[in-house]
C-alpha cells in the first residue's frame, strides 16, 4: 500500500486537496464526471476547507461532481454529530455544486434500513451496475475502523449490499454506512489518519496477522489507487 508520512498536518493537508483536484481532472476527461464519496468526523475538515479556498475551488469543475457520504450517524443534518452537516457547512455550501448532485445519508421520516437501499439505488442510478466511485476519503479511528464498519459487527460480513444500516449498540444509535465490497470497487482510495492516538491501530493494519473482525480497515485492500496519508506521530 502506497504511504506517505508527512512532517506536518498542513503538508498533508495541502496534498490531499491537490490529490483531489488532480483526480477530479482525470475523472472528469475520462468521462465527463467525478463521482466521490466523503468521509466525515475531524481528519478530513481541514481539507474540505482548503478545498473552498479560491486557490483550489476555482481548478474544480464542481457541476460535474457527484457528492456521496461513506458513512453517518442516523442523526438530523442539524444536529451537531451529523458527519454530513460539517462537510455542508465547511465546503458544498461554499461552492458552485449542483445541489441535486448531492446525497446526504440522511433522510427525515425513514426508517435507516429502509433509506439504506434508497441510498443505494442512487448510487446505481449515478455509477450503473459497476458501482465504481472515482475517489473514495477515508479516515481511521482509534480502534481501526473505518467508514461505520466497527470491530465485532456483523456488517463486516456483509459481501453484497452496496449500503447498509445497523444499530451499534456501544453507541446507542444507528448508522448507515458503505461496506466493504463497495469500497474495495473504488477507482482510488485516500486514507488519511493521524496523531499518537491512531499509532497502534495503523500498526496492526499494515504489520498485524490480518484480522479484519478486530481492525476493520484491514478490509481495505492493498492495490494500486489505495494511498494512506498519515504524520510522523502515528506513520510506522
Amino acid at each position: 500500500m502506497n504511504i506517505t508520512i508527512f512532517n506536518n498536518l498542513d503538508a498533508l493537508y495541502k496534498e490531499a486537496a491537490d490529490t483531489f483536484v488532480e483526480l477530479s481532472k482525470k475523472a472528469i476527461q475520462k468521462h465527463d464526471k467525478f463521482v466521490v464519496a466523503l468521509s466525515g468526523g475531524s481528519s478530513p475538515k481541514a481539507i474540505f476547507s482548503l478545498l473552498a479556498t479560491p486557490e483550489y475551488s476555482d481548478k474544480i469543475i464542481w457541476n460535474k461532481i457527484h457528492f456521496f457520504g461513506v458513512d453517518e450517524r442516523w442523526v438530523s443534518l442539524e444536529d451537531e454529530k451529523s458527519n454530513f452537516k460539517m462537510t455542508l457547512e465547511v465546503l458544498l455550501n461554499k461552492v458552485p455544486v449542483n445541489k441535486n448532485q448531492i446525497f446526504p445519508m440522511y433522510k427525515e421520516g425513514i426508517e435507516p434500513e429502509n433509506y439504506a437501499k434508497a441510498y443505494e439505488a442512487q448510487i446505481r442510478n449515478v455509477l450503473g451496475a459497476d458501482g465504481i466511485f472515482d475517489f473514495i476519503l477515508l479516515g481511521m479511528g482509534d480502534d481501526g475502523h473505518t467508514a461505520s464498519l466497527f470491530p465485532g459487527e456483523k456488517i463486516l460480513q456483509e459481501k453484497e449490499k452496496w449500503v447498509d444500516a445497523y444499530y451499534l449498540k456501544p453507541q446507542a444509535m444507528f448508522r448507515i454506512t458503505l461496506t466493504e465490497p463497495i469500497i474495495n470497487k473504488a477507482e482510488n482510495i485516500l486514507i488519511v489518519t493521524f496523531g499518537k492516538s491512531k499509532r497502534n491501530a495503523l500498526n496492526e493494519v499494515l504489520n498485524g496477522v490480518y484480522n479484519p473482525e478486530l481492525y476493520p480497515l484491514q478490509l481495505i485492500e492493498k492495490k494500486a489507487g489505495v494511498q494512506i496519508f498519515t504524520d510522523k506521530e502515528a506513520g510506522i
